[in-house]
């Protein structure tokens, strides 16, 4: 069994991405809010991580949404 790929939604604040968090449930999308990683950023804060295979939908939810997002990237 292999492991699913996963990819994170970095924002601007915590309180953005706990609005991501909220709009990606509310379209169906898993996610998890989760520390951002080291080798993305030095900077504290929190991310969402999400499936791979769900950057695009998750793209296109948050900016329907108005919910400004640094960058989707691949873990």
């Amino acid at each position: 069994m292999t492991r699913p790929e996963y990819a994170v939604v970095t924002v601007y604040s915590t309180s953005h991405a706990l609005r991501a968090e909220k709009v990606l449930q509310r379209v169906g999308i898993t996610n998890k809010l989760i520390p951002v990683p080291r080798r993305i950023s030095s900077d504290c804060g929190v991310c969402v991580r999400i499936l791979q295979v769900d950057a695009e939908p998750a793209r296109r939810a948050l900016e329907a949404a108005g919910v400004e997002v640094e960058g989707i990237q691949s873990l």
